[in-house]
């Protein structure tokens, strides 16, 4: 399961962040667009070490040397701009690769990339007026790409993370229905427990 940080400061948030670790949470992004590369440090350093390898980055990839950040995410704008990957990321290193996508022929094009989100799949919890326009259930029955996990993004939350599941999608990614609620830990321990069970279920 992934978390999605808030795009904007939330009230103890690094302590926040710190109980969805310690609960196991897997990966955690950190997306803050507004963020300068000052910020986005000072950010980092609350961070505590043992936590690092569960980080991705969103932007200022520059930093990732310096607190041992191994995962980079790439948005679909700065994907499509990119020839290649940096030239940073061609040396031996054991760096994972995400990126935003939102139609399935761009997914199955992707490569190089460990998972992707598909977005949206329901009506955005954090974003206002954001909502699918067509059925992504439907479009990845066409998924050719399986060397990519597909990641469900948007308005995901624990009433539908079985259906989304059950639909096609590899994992989930929560934002608004971690960030908007009152407690955040509840949430996502829900969210995981729900995710765990119908993963038992199929094996």
């Amino acid at each position: 399961m992934i978390v999605i940080t808030n795009p904007f400061s939330v009230e103890d948030e690094i302590q926040i962040l710190h109980s969805l670790l310690e609960e196991g949470l897997s990966l955690l992004h950190i997306r803050k667009p507004d963020f300068s590369e000052l910020e986005m440090a000072q950010f980092l350093h609350q961070i505590k070490l043992k936590f690092r390898t569960n980080l991705v980055l969103h932007n200022h990839h520059d930093l990732a040397d310096d607190f041992g950040i191994e995962r980079f995410h790439f948005s679909e704008k700065e994907r499509k701009s990119l020839n290649d990957f940096p030239a940073k990321f061609s040396k031996p290193c054991r760096c994972k690769f995400s990126t935003s996508t939102h139609s399935i022929e761009d997914f199955n094009s992707l490569e190089n990339f460990d998972y992707a989100f598909l977005s949206p799949v329901f009506k955005s919890i954090s974003k206002e007026n954001y909502h699918p326009k067509i059925d992504l259930f439907e479009v990845i029955k066409s998924r050719t790409n399986h060397k990519t996990k597909i990641v469900a993004l948007g308005g995901i939350d624990s009433k539908n993370i079985p259906e989304v599941l059950e639909k096609g999608f590899d994992d989930v990614a929560l934002l608004g229905s971690i960030w908007k609620n009152e407690n955040p830990l509840k949430q996502f321990k829900l969210c995981q427990q729900i995710a765990l069970s119908y993963s038992q279920s199929q094996v």
